[in-house]
């Protein structure tokens, strides 16, 4: 009875700590590879339109990714499909010169990178958004992209 209840008070306090976070999700692609015809989309509710918030993409990459940046577009879609937001985005995910990996790694060749996408962003209603990706590297099959996600914060909330 002891392990349940400590076990709940931490999950409590994990789960408490990232109050700013309104939605997070990640779209493994299973055979370490980002097709051009695979558009992951992530859905999220907006239920404060009138607080700001920022949008980030997670991206994550094996050291064999062959490219020192990422192109990639991301669509933000209103409830009619409307996109709201189009952008060609351009990241490094090494370093040009060197080759160092940029991004977090915990696990040996793997990177993790947090791209922010929208800052002070207002959404102008309450409801369901998406959001769509599209790689644009001019090849069909890119190697060494392990998965591609979203995260939107609400910066209204104080810490």
């Amino acid at each position: 009875m002891r392990i349940i209840l400590w076990s709940g008070l931490i999950c409590a306090l994990l789960l408490g700590c990232d109050q700013s976070r309104v939605y997070e999700q990640n779209t493994d692609f299973d055979k370490r590879y980002w097709l051009v015809n695979e558009k992951p989309e992530f859905e999220f509710t907006i239920d404060k339109p009138a607080d700001k918030y920022v949008v980030y993409s997670n991206i994550r990459n094996t050291v064999s990714y062959p490219y020192a940046r990422l192109f990639f577009t991301y669509h933000l879609q209103d409830s009619t499909g409307t996109d709201i937001e189009k952008k060609l985005v351009t990241q490094y995910l090494f370093d040009a010169k060197t080759g160092k990996p940029f991004g977090n790694s915990g696990l040996g060749d793997i990177y993790d990178h947090r791209f922010e996408l929208l800052k002070d962003y207002q959404f102008k209603h309450r409801g369901r958004y998406k959001i769509k990706f599209e790689q644009m590297m001019r090849v069909d099959t890119l190697q060494g992209i392990l998965a591609v996600g979203v995260r939107v914060e609400n910066t209204s909330i104080p810490e």
